[in-house]
């Protein structure tokens, strides 16, 4: 694996390339992208393609990659730019790419903005609040989460924020008359460390599930554009809203293996089944899934 760095205006981006450039029998770099995760996140997933170029990166201000524009939250179109840029620096064409999270919504941006960027994306649970039936009330939840975490600290964000991912179906009124969740009962520290700067449960990360997709630029997109949805996590908030993107573009979203992180090895903390999703997700790329 080769480490290197893209020098932007904006930022300085850390990336890693397994395999050679440009890759070997044909097939374009399979680039994979998370938010906030960063390039670590793939250690499980990215060996099961050894036929494969693989690349990963830190998105800016997160992991190895350092921000020179003075600012702290993430936005898909900036994050967008980045990626193409990246692209563009690899110098082997267009790419396939698998995106979760965050990074399929940045993935879903950069389809629209850059259309020649992207032979095939899978966008893995894309969490865009917009999408939803219960959109305000699911804005009420993250605020909560927000509010939890700016009050009492980590722990306490970390508690709503599994409350809020982990709660079936839509927000009602039983959602928000429910107590507060307790981070101890679940084993998450009780104490504050005073910091608030989590891209997860500040308000650094709302305009990444506040993104409304250009969805007449990605129907007629010449990229195959594939939405994903763990089959464990369909009645959930990211489930949620993966099927209504997939049905926003006219289409079904496609089943993988395990949960939201159904890529993630042990190391995570919470593991999926990556040897299993890995055999999906070529499935799909390959068109036979």
């Amino acid at each position: 694996m080769n480490t290197e760095k893209l020098e932007t205006p904006g930022a300085d981006l850390v990336y890693d390339v397994r395999g050679p450039l440009p890759p070997d029998g044909g097939r374009p770099p399979l680039m994979m992208i998370g938010q906030p995760m960063d390039a670590s996140g793939f250690a499980a997933l990215a060996p099961h393609f050894p036929d494969r170029t693989v690349v990963t990166y830190d998105p800016r201000g997160l992991g190895r990659s350092t921000r020179k524009d003075g600012r702290s939250d993430h936005e898909p179109l900036t994050q967008a730019g980045d990626v193409h840029a990246l692209i563009s620096a690899l110098g082997a064409g267009p790419v396939e790419m698998f995106a979760s999270s965050g990074g399929a919504v940045t993935a879903l941006a950069l389809v629209t903005e850059y259309p020649g960027d992207v032979t095939v994306l899978v966008a893995h649970e894309p969490p865009l609040l917009t999408v939803l039936p219960d959109a305000p009330a699911a804005e009420r939840a993250r605020a909560e989460v927000r509010d939890a975490y700016e009050s009492k600290g980590w722990g306490a964000g970390m508690a709503a924020f599994v409350a809020m991912t982990c709660w079936q179906g839509e927000f009602t009124g039983d959602y928000f008359a429910r107590p507060a969740p307790d981070p101890a009962s679940t084993g998450l520290p009780t104490g504050d460390d005073g910091s608030r700067d989590d891209p997860l449960l500040s308000d650094r990360s709302w305009a990444v599930s506040g993104y409304r997709p250009d969805v007449q630029a990605l129907r007629s997109s010449a990229t195959r554009i594939v939405i994903a949805v763990g089959e464990e996590s369909r009645a959930t908030l990211t489930g949620r809203t993966s099927e209504a993107t997939a049905e926003l573009l006219g289409r079904r979203a496609a089943v993988f293996p395990s949960h939201h992180g159904g890529f993630l090895g042990p190391e995570s903390g919470y593991p999926g089944r990556p040897e299993d999703f890995a055999g999906r997700l070529r499935a799909v790329l390959d068109d036979a899934g």
